[in-house]
This record gives structure tokens, C-alpha cells and sequence, in this order.
């Protein structure tokens, strides 16, 4: 079967999922691994699985990446602050993946200099910086290090607040679009003969002699349910994990916010990384996508999470607090902030009182063959899913295709030059997040970008008729993140966007009109700024594609 066909077979645009669906239901398919989940730990799972030949579907009760893995600070790190806490593991396996991922897709994930300025008075200095990031340096195999006195470091930074700068440390970490890293992670494991259906939401796990057999599902677009059997089920849905376990609470869901401001409002070359002035926890603001992030908060979610999760106004505060104390000529204010995103980390709990305190780590558990996944860290999704076959070896046959757990995640793409229409960057960009299909998005539409973003109006078309997009804010907020990079949402081009997109998602007028409206109101409560008495709760039933 041809890569076209695998992915016609796993409910891509909105009739091929209505055929994956039928198939589905009429019990063709002999399942061999179901996994629950169409985040990054899900994705890299199937992926993992399809590589060895195992028949494996994954389902996702909304868009892939819906969850926390488009909503994370899309730091592709090692976490220094992990090993400054003694987590010497965690740091290791992190810097690797994180070199993997640099060399396997360029374009994706991109190194960016980190800047940690150091202040007379404050913890840690230059000297215990110095040492921390040799050991950091180590572990990667490459030495990104610098110490730049303070005139230097306001090279670096003119902005930068004076008052009793003493220098600033540099090191090189790398940032993604973890929303796209989702997709073209999936894209490679639907190309091993995977499927992946999204909108499916799992409501109960079927035992047999107290053995986990199935799962049954409900169709969110028509409430339809029915049942799939497979000898291991993977229950990797993060902060829902819970739900579908026998056992009690494990997961402690912690919420990170943070704002998006336009880069002429805060223009910064790097990452700069600082203590908040009132509790000490690290705060950075980061180029992203040609806009400056503030981020992030780290709060108990005690929010239903069945609704998008938002930021709340002492979020905002804190945020705006802590990037006027570090870059104090600026003046940040609320008027500032273009956009704004929150996500749910699925933190197992450990039984810390701050919430700062948990351990990143993930954790597994095996109830009596339904595996359930929780934790961890974006970087290290390939390890984790390595991780869950293991456990569920025992209950799978014989890999078809046995593998090496050092295989590459994304499959190397032909040595060849940009065309001559685009620029080699944006071609590496094109590449990065569409791997193969590269050619095929370009030649879809024009190589013009979208206002003042990177985005192409070819990937927009392309992704409106390819990539599983159900809703408008699927489009706009996941598949493409111009609801966050253009101001109000990109209300201003939606005229634009529809002229192209509605023939390719095949809405009538009424269609487009809803989702229209959906995605505006939606953008408003939870993707801009907080207002009274607002919710997030899009839990009413789906309009039928």
C-alpha cells in the first residue's frame, strides 16, 4: 500500500474520515494496539509501533494536539533546572533527544541562545552557572557556553535592566512548534501503515476476565458508539489519564500560561531566562514564529479539563511583573499583549506542596493490560513510547519489522536546493514541518506569506484539505498558529481565509458562518485576555462536516 493510501485509510479530511469510520465499525481491521491519546506521547507511540509492524490505531477525542502538545512553551531543552535539582537522568536523556532532533528535523526544531543574566545579590552566580552548564555542555557532546560581562551582555541586550548587572551566562537549547512536531510525527507513522482518527472520544475499557480488551468509542460529530478490540490498549491522554484508570487520582494537572506580544513591543534576539522577583520561579521571554512570549505560570488546574484551558488575570499580572522587572524601560502593559495560550501538564503526583517542586519524570503503570502513560517531557516523547512497547511486548506478537530503539524518528528527506521561487529558509521551514510533503505544499497555493508571519497561503490551502481539520480553530490555532501570531485572532484576514478554505473543507455557507462565529468567540475567552464570568466550555455537540 502506497503512503497516499495509508493516509486516505486513516481519516485525514473529513470524507476519508467518514470511510475510516465505516471501516471502523464493520470490524475489517484485526487491531493489534489501540492507543488513546493524539498528543505527543500518543503520536510518538504509534509511530514506535508502526515501524515494528504492529497493526496500530490511534484515536484522540478532539484534533491532534488539541491538549497540552500545542500549548507547551515549545522548548525542545535538556532542563537545566532539572539538573541543578540533581535529576542528572532526566537532563541526560533530554539533551540527547533534543541533539537527535536538531540533526533529524532541521526546520522543525531550531537551536536558539539562551541568556541568563546574573545580578549582584542573586543565586545562582556566574561561578555555579559556569559549572552547571560545563556538565550541560558534556552531556550534549558540543560546548554552547559563554559568560559575557555585563557591557557585553547589554550588547546582547540593550533593554536589559542595569542596576547591578554583574554579566549575563549564554548556552544554546532549541525551540519547535510542537503542535506541527504532533503532525509530522503522526505523518510518519500513518506512512508505516498506521491509522489515526481524531474527534473519537474512548468512554469505557472493555475487560474480559479482568483483562483489558477493547475500548468503546463515541464519535463526537454524530454521537454514534461502538466498540474496537485489541490485546493492548494505551491509555496516553495526559491529564485525562485518570479517567479511564481503575485505580485512584495519580495525576496532579498543573497549568502553564503565557503571552504573546508583538516582537516591535519587546524585540529580543534570544531566550532570556530569570528568576520572578517575588517567588523565584524562572520566567523567560523567548522569540517565536516573529512574535515575543512571556512565559510561564505553574498553578494547580482545579478548571474542568474537558474545557480550553486559559490564563487567569493574576497570570497576566505575574507575567507582565516579571518582564517589567527584567526589561524595565519598556513599560509592558495589559493593551500590549496581542494573544495568549494556556496548557494542562499531565504531572504525576508526587505529593509536593508547590506545584514548581513535582518531578517532570513519566511514569507507567500496566492495569492488567491497559497501559497508562503520564509525565514526562516534549523532548523526550521518542523514549517515553520506547518505554510503553516495552511494557506492552509481552501481550503483542512478534515485531514484523524488528527495530532498533536508535532509529530515527523522521525519516531523512532528499539532499536537494530550494526552488528557485522561495528562499532556501523557507523552504528548510517547509521541510522541517511538512517532512515529504514538502513539494506538495508548496506547489499547492501561493509561497506568499500571510501578513507579517511565515506562514505561506499554500500551507494554510494545504492544511485546510490534508490534515484532519474539523473545526476553523483546528486550522487556526493548531494546524497553523495564526491565531496567535496575527492580532485579534486574524480576524482581519478571515474574509481572505474563507475564499480560499471552504472549498477545500467543503462547508456550505451555514457551516463556515457557525464555525466563524465559534472560533471568534472562542478566540476571545481563551486565547486573548480575561474577562468576567467567561468560560471556555465548547463541550455542545459538534456540527456534523
Amino acid at each position: 500500500m502506497g503512503r497516499d493510501a495509508r493516509r486516505r485509510a486513516s481519516g485525514w479530511t473529513a470524507g476519508e474520515r467518514q470511510r475510516a469510520l465505516e471501516r471502523l465499525r464493520s470490524g475489517t481491521d484485526d487491531w493489534e494496539l489501540i492507543i488513546i491519546g493524539g498528543g505527543i506521547t500518543g503520536a510518538g507511540i504509534l509511530r514506535e509501533a508502526a515501524r515494528r509492524g504492529w497493526r496500530a490505531l490511534l484515536v484522540e477525542q478532539r484534533a491532534f494536539a488539541w491538549g497540552p502538545s500545542s500549548r507547551s512553551s515549545k522548548m525542545v531543552h535538556g532542563g537545566l533546572r532539572y539538573l541543578a535539582a540533581g535529576d542528572y537522568r532526566l537532563t541526560r536523556d533530554a539533551v540527547r533527544e533534543r541533539e537527535r532532533l536538531l540533526t533529524e528535523a532541521p526546520g522543525l526544531v531550531e537551536r536558539m541562545q539562551y541568556l541568563q543574566p546574573h545580578y549582584r545579590g542573586q543565586f545562582p552566580g556566574p561561578r555555579p552557572m559556569r559549572a552547571l552548564l560545563w556538565l550541560y555542555d558534556r552531556i550534549a557532546g558540543r560546548r554552547s557556553r559563554a559568560f559575557h560581562p555585563a557591557a557585553e551582555a547589554r550588547v546582547w541586550l540593550p533593554q536589559l535592566q542595569a542596576d547591578a548587572l554583574i554579566g549575563a551566562s549564554r548556552f544554546a537549547d532549541a525551540v519547535t512548534d510542537d503542535a506541527r512536531l504532533v503532525l509530522r510525527t503522526l505523518s510518519e507513522a500513518l506512512a508505516d501503515g498506521a491509522s489515526a482518527v481524531n474527534y473519537l472520544t474512548a468512554t469505557e475499557i472493555l475487560r474480559q476476565a479482568g483483562e483489558a480488551c477493547g475500548v468503546r468509542l463515541r464519535d463526537r460529530l454524530s454521537g454514534e458508539e461502538f466498540t474496537l478490540r485489541a490485546p493492548v490498549i494505551i491509555n496516553a491522554t495526559g491529564a485525562w489519564a485518570d479517567r479511564l484508570r481503575d485505580q485512584g487520582p495519580s495525576i496532579r494537572p498543573l497549568r502553564g500560561s503565557h503571552l504573546v506580544l508583538p516582537y516591535w513591543r519587546l524585540p529580543v534576539p534570544c531566550s532570556v531566562s530569570f528568576p520572578h522577583p517575588t517567588d523565584r520561579r524562572p520566567v523567560f521571554v523567548f522569540p517565536w514564529e516573529g512574535v515575543t512570549v512571556i512565559g510561564t505560570t505553574d498553578l494547580d488546574h482545579d478548571r474542568p479539563l474537558d474545557d480550553e484551558a486559559r490564563i487567569s488575570d493574576p497570570e497576566v499580572d505575574y507575567l507582565l511583573a516579571a518582564a517589567n522587572q527584567i526589561f524595565p524601560g519598556h513599560g509592558l502593559r495589559r493593551a500590549d499583549i496581542q494573544a495568549s495560550w494556556s496548557g494542562v501538564r499531565p504531572v504525576v503526583a508526587g505529593g509536593a506542596d508547590a506545584p514548581s517542586k513535582e518531578k517532570r519524570e513519566h511514569v507507567l503503570w500496566d492495569d492488567r493490560g491497559l497501559i497508562s502513560v503520564a509525565g514526562g517531557k516534549l523532548t523526550t516523547f521518542r523514549l517515553i513510547a520506547l518505554d510503553v512497547l516495552r511494557l506492552a511486548a509481552p501481550r503483542l506478537p512478534p515485531a514484523r519489522r524488528p527495530a532498533q530503539g536508535d532509529e530515527p524518528v523522521f525519516r531523512p528527506l532528499p539532499a536537494a536546493p530550494a526552488p528557485a521561487a522561495i528562499a532556501a529558509g523557507i523552504w528548510r521551514r517547509l521541510q522541517g514541518r511538512y517532512g515529504a510533503d514538502a513539494p506538495r505544499v508548496l506547489a499547492s497555493g501561493a509561497a506568499e506569506p500571510i501578513a507579517a508571519t511565515a506562514t505561506l497561503w499554500a500551507e494554510l490551502g494545504w492544511t485546510a484539505a490534508n490534515e484532519a481539520v474539523v473545526h476553523l480553530d483546528d486550522l487556526l490555532l493548531r494546524r497553523t498558529r495564526l491565531g496567535l501570531l496575527l492580532p485579534d485572532g486574524g480576524a482581519r484576514l478571515l474574509p481572505r481565509i474563507r475564499a480560499l478554505c471552504q472549498p477545500l473543507l467543503g462547508w456550505p455557507d451555514s457551516r463556515w458562518t457557525q464555525e466563524e462565529q465559534r472560533y471568534r468567540d472562542l478566540w476571545q475567552r481563551c486565547y486573548g485576555l480575561p474577562s468576567d464570568g467567561a468560560d471556555c466550555n465548547d463541550s455542545t455537540k459538534e456540527p456534523s462536516p
